[in-house]
C-alpha cells in the first residue's frame, strides 16, 4: 500500500510539474546593427523626444511606456495593464501592472509616471502640459490625468506621438541629475544599458526580468556607420547583422548578394521641403506661384526609382496616408516648362538665388537630386547637411532660413502632425495662416468623429491650395539583414521604421 501511495504521489507530482510553464530560455548571442545616423545622448532620454521616430529606435529597447504601439495594437497596454476614460472626456485613469521593476530593481510606481510626464520637454510638451490640469497618484498602482477640456487626442499624444508616457525612475534621475542620467540611463524596457560612446557605439544587455517576455538575444550593439557604402561592406563581412537605410545601387547590390535580404517598407514618414520664408513679403517664396513652381520642378517618380527602387509612395502630402483623418491631395505633375512660366509670371524670369538649403545629412542624396532639378528651372540653392540630432534641435529653435528638409516617422494622426508642423505654436512651425489655425482650434475639442474629420480634411485642402510645402514622398525605409538573423523585428509594428519589439528579435539556431 505504501509503495502504491509513493507511486501515485510521484505520478501526481510529475503531472503538476508538467503543468508548470517552462521559464523562458536564457538569452544568448549578440546582434549588431549598422546605424545610419549619429547616436547622441539625447536619444536615450524619453523627456527629450522630438516629433520624429529616431529616438524610438533605442527607446523600445531601454524603456517602456504606460501604453505604446505594438504589433497587434496601436495603443497596447504596457506598464499599465488597463485604463479608462470618463464619460465627459475629462479624466483618464491608468492601473499599473504589479511587480514591474526598473533595471536597478526599483518598482515602477505612479510617482514615476507623474515625474516622467512633468519632466517631459520634447516636441509635444506644450500641447500636453497646456491641456492637462493635473496628474494625480491616488496610490502607487494608479495614475489619474485630469484634463482642462475634452481632448480626443490625449491618449494618442501621451501614448504614441510623444515620449511623455515612457517612464523613467524618479529616485534615480533625482540622484544622478539630468546629465548623469544621459550618461547611464535606467529604464524598464527589455534591455539595460551597458556602455555608450556617443557617435560611435551603444551596447545593451538583456533584462531577464522584463514583464512581457525574456529577450532571446543576450546583447544588442548599435554601431554608428553614417556612410551607406561602408554600412553595406560591414554587412557583407559579417561585422554587423542588420543595416538601416540602404538605397539606390547599393540596395540593388543587396538583392544580388547571397545570404543578404533586403527589407523595404513604406513607413509613416512623409518627407518634404519646408518653405520657411513664405510669410516674409520680401522673399520670393511669399508668392504662391513660386511655391507652386518648386512643386512642379522635380520628377518624384524618377527620384523614387533611383533612390528607393520605386518603393516609396507618392502621396503629395506631409501627413501619412495611413493616419486617421488623412486627406489625399491632387498630384503635382513633373512640369518644368510650367514651373519656368510661373517663375516668370512672379517676376523671376531668370530664376533667383535661395541661399542655404538645410537638410538632415542622412538624406542629403535625396535633396541633392531635388536641388539639381530646382536649378534647371532657375531656383539656385546651396545644400547644407547637418547631423540629425543637431538638425532637429536647430529646426525646432527656428535657426534655419530659406529651405529646410522636413520629415517625421512619429506615431499619431493628422491632427498630431498638423500641430507639430503646420499650426501656430507647433514645435517646428516658422509661420502659419489664420484660417488654418482657426480650423485647428475648432477640431481640437470636437468629439463627433465625422465633423472632426471634415475639419481636418479642410485644413489639409487649404495647405494644398496655398502650396505651403513641397512634398517629396511617403518614404520607403530600406534596410537589410544578414544570414544570422531569424527575426529582425523590422515591420512587426506597422509604420515603425526600426526593429521592435526587441524582445521578439531572434538569432538563427546554429
Amino acid at each position: 500500500m505504501g509503495r502504491l501511495v509513493r507511486v501515485l504521489g510521484g505520478l501526481v507530482l510529475g503531472g503538476l510539474l508538467l503543468l508548470v510553464p517552462c521559464a523562458d530560455a536564457a538569452p544568448e548571442g549578440q546582434l549588431t546593427w549598422g546605424v545610419h545616423i549619429t547616436l547622441a545622448p539625447t536619444w536615450l532620454d524619453p523627456a527629450e523626444t522630438p516629433g520624429i521616430i529616431t529616438p524610438f529606435m533605442l527607446m523600445y529597447a531601454l524603456h517602456d511606456a504606460v501604453v505604446k504601439p505594438m504589433p497587434d495594437n496601436p495603443l497596447a497596454p504596457s506598464l499599465a495593464e488597463s485604463w479608462k476614460a470618463s464619460a465627459d472626456g475629462l479624466t483618464y485613469d491608468f492601473t499599473l501592472r504589479k511587480g514591474i521593476r526598473f533595471h536597478n530593481g526599483e518598482p515602477v510606481t505612479a510617482e514615476d509616471v507623474k515625474f516622467s510626464f512633468d519632466r517631459y520637454r520634447g516636441a509635444a510638451a506644450k500641447p500636453l502640459h497646456d491641456r492637462v490640469a493635473a496628474v494625480e497618484t491616488p496610490d502607487p498602482a494608479h495614475v489619474r490625468f485630469r484634463l482642462k477640456a475634452p481632448w480626443p487626442d490625449f491618449l494618442l499624444f501621451y501614448g504614441s506621438a510623444s515620449g511623455a508616457g515612457w517612464i523613467v525612475p524618479k529616485k534615480y534621475v533625482e540622484k544622478v541629475g539630468e546629465e548623469g542620467y544621459k550618461k547611464a540611463p535606467i529604464g524598464a524596457g527589455p534591455y539595460k544599458f551597458v556602455s555608450f560612446t556617443p557617435g560611435v557605439e551603444l551596447t545593451l544587455e538583456a533584462f531577464e526580468q522584463y514583464w512581457r517576455k525574456t529577450p532571446s538575444v543576450k546583447r544588442l550593439v548599435f554601431k554608428v556607420i553614417p556612410d551607406e557604402t561602408t554600412r553595406l561592406a560591414a554587412l557583407k563581412r559579417g561585422e554587423v547583422d542588420l543595416i538601416y537605410s540602404i538605397r539606390g545601387e547599393l540596395a540593388e547590390e543587396v538583392q544580388k548578394t547571397p545570404g543578404l535580404t533586403l527589407k523595404p517598407a513604406v513607413i509613416q514618414a512623409p518627407q518634404w521641403v519646408n518653405i520657411l520664408d513664405q510669410w516674409d513679403p520680401k522673399s520670393p517664396w511669399h508668392d504662391r506661384r513660386v511655391r507652386l513652381a518648386a512643386n512642379l520642378a522635380f520628377d518624384r517618380k524618377a527620384i523614387n526609382q533611383a533612390i528607393t527602387l520605386g518603393h516609396s509612395k507618392l502621396t503629395f502630402s506631409i501627413i501619412p496616408s495611413t493616419f486617421d483623418f488623412y486627406w489625399q491631395p491632387p498630384a503635382y505633375p513633373y512640369d518644368p516648362g510650367k514651373a519656368k512660366q510661373l517663375l516668370t509670371e512672379a517676376g523671376y524670369p531668370n530664376g533667383f538665388d535661395v541661399g542655404e538649403y538645410f537638410v538632415d545629412v542622412s538624406y542629403a542624396n535625396v535633396h541633392e537630386a531635388i536641388l539639381n532639378y530646382f536649378q534647371t528651372v532657375g531656383i539656385r540653392a546651396k545644400l547644407r547637411p547637418v547631423e540629425r540630432a543637431a538638425y532637429f534641435k536647430e529646426w525646432g529653435e527656428k535657426k534655419f532660413k530659406n529651405l529646410a528638409h522636413g520629415g517625421s516617422g512619429a506615431f499619431g494622426n493628422a491632427a498630431t502632425r498638423l500641430e507639430s508642423f503646420v499650426v501656430a505654436g507647433g514645435a517646428y512651425v516658422y509661420g502659419s495662416y489664420p484660417d488654418i489655425d482657426g480650423l485647428f482650434r475648432e477640431q481640437a475639442t470636437e468629439l463627433d468623429r465625422k465633423k472632426r474629420g471634415a475639419i481636418l480634411g479642410k485644413m489639409q485642402q487649404l495647405m494644398h491650395e496655398k502650396a505651403m510645402a513641397i512634398p517629396i514622398w511617403e518614404l520607403a525605409f530600406i534596410n537589410a539583414q544578414g544570414p544570422r538573423v531569424a527575426e529582425s523585428g523590422l515591420g512587426l509594428i506597422p509604420g515603425h521604421a526600426y526593429s521592435a519589439p526587441y524582445e521578439d528579435v531572434k538569432l538563427r539556431a546554429r
